[in-house]
């Protein structure tokens, strides 16, 4: 296909009315029958996409995942534009080690931090209804995080990665060796000791984000995994998504590669305990089709198909570089590393980039556990990739693969 793909007159309009924030539907989300809500594939060059470039991505994964010895055990991949994907695609076995079976069709991969933006969603929902502002000060709803110099802090430093609190809890490979329970991590969060003053540097966070998990719950009266469920989840139509592998088969688990001090353990992401006690920071499991509805909601302005789960007031917030909004903050941090709430942006010539051939204000996250996902506002276009290779070992891996994605695209 050598024309530059066009969208119908009808996606023009649909696209530019949630851009413009008129699309019509309430901002709460919508009772749904409970089949499944997989978007409808379509032809790499029916959405716009070289099938020739994207071939170059599926190649690597096949490449990286043969043998026993493969870097990558398992991996997955699907991109999509405007509503529709191209069919997945699965590579590799099931777990790393050297007799596991070949991945099975129904894979649900443990997304790692890809799960901060679906929490920070929820708590998006309380403030679309009038029970939560980002401007107020954390203690006016978690009163005992009053402590440590962190008085001041606003909500909004949660979200953006500029609240100071440290990524991992001093004491997080404890809490994991005793099994302990999540309300363990949340009191630890809450005591946390803040690595600088909220709002003046950008510290990526992990405690800020089960904090966030606990205003959830508290606001909502229910675990932050029951609230995901039932006002994401449910609504969407994931059949195959959950914080936490409750209600799933083991089977259907991909075994993830493992940090050094987790290798051997009862506690690392392949136990049971861990795989179950669904973390606000890191213990999303899901599938490559379900996540694609996550991006569709994220590009439609808050809608799928019939169903409405956030505004497109929300959507338009959540997806703009919010740390223009902090006055005490370095402006080359503003200006090289972007964070909307929740998501975050191509840090384009940073060790973190997700890809030399996206623009800055392409949006998403990644997981420590070898996950990407990346949204493009203005193509309309997302990509979803997937691996259980730890990230920290070959970042590069999924940048490669980020750049074969994103020149594919016409």
């Amino acid at each position: 296909m050598n024309e530059r793909f066009q969208p119908t007159r009808r996606e023009w309009f649909q696209t530019a009315a949630a851009t413009a924030g008129v699309v019509a539907g309430a901002a709460t989300a919508l009772e749904v029958d409970p089949a499944p809500k997989v978007l409808p594939q379509a032809k790499p060059e029916d959405i716009g996409i070289d099938a020739r470039r994207l071939k170059v991505a599926y190649d690597l994964l096949e490449k990286w995942t043969a043998g026993d010895n493969a870097p990558v055990p398992s991996a997955a991949i699907l991109v999509g534009r405007a509503g529709k994907t191209v069919a997945p695609r699965l590579f590799g076995r099931q777990g790393p080690e050297a007799d596991a079976g070949p991945i099975r069709q129904d894979a649900m991969f443990l997304m790692a931090s890809i799960t901060k933006p679906i929490v920070y969603t929820s708590a998006m929902l309380l403030v679309e209804r009038g029970q939560l502002n980002l401007s107020d000060r954390v203690t006016r709803y978690v009163p005992e995080f009053a402590v440590q110099g962190k008085e001041a802090t606003q909500v909004l430093h949660l979200f953006t990665h500029t609240s100071g609190l440290p990524d991992e809890l001093p004491n997080n490979a404890e809490l994991r060796r005793q099994h302990a329970p999540l309300k363990k991590f949340i009191e630890g969060a809450i005591q946390a000791t803040p690595l600088f003053k909220a709002g003046t540097s950008l510290s990526y966070s992990s405690a800020a984000t089960i904090v966030v998990a606990e205003i959830v719950q508290r606001l909502a009266g229910v675990s932050i995994q029951e609230f995901v469920r039932r006002e994401i989840i449910q609504p969407l139509g994931l059949k195959s998504t959950g914080l936490g592998s409750q209600g799933f088969a083991r089977e259907r688990l991909v075994r993830a590669q493992v940090p050094d001090y987790q290798a051997g353990t009862e506690f690392s992401w392949n136990s049971t305990y861990w795989q179950q006690l669904g973390s606000p920071a890191g213990g999303l499991f899901t599938t490559p089709e379900d996540l694609a509805v996550i991006c569709a909601l994220m590009l439609g302005g808050g809608r799928v198909g019939d169903v409405r789960v956030l505004s497109p007031a929300t959507v338009r917030t959540m997806t703009e570089n919010r740390l223009n909004d902090l006055p005490d903050l370095p402006e080359p941090v503003r200006r090289t590393q972007p964070w909307g709430l929740g998501w975050r942006f191509n840090h384009a010539g940073t060790a973190d980039s997700w890809g030399d051939l996206l623009g800055r204000h392409v949006f998403g996250h990644t997981g420590s556990a070898g996950t990407m996902v990346w949204m493009d506002p203005q193509t309309q276009g997302f990509c979803i990739l997937f691996t259980n290779a730890l990230r920290a070992k070959a970042p590069w891996r999924l940048v490669h693969l980020s750049n074969a994605v994103a020149a594919a695209w016409l």
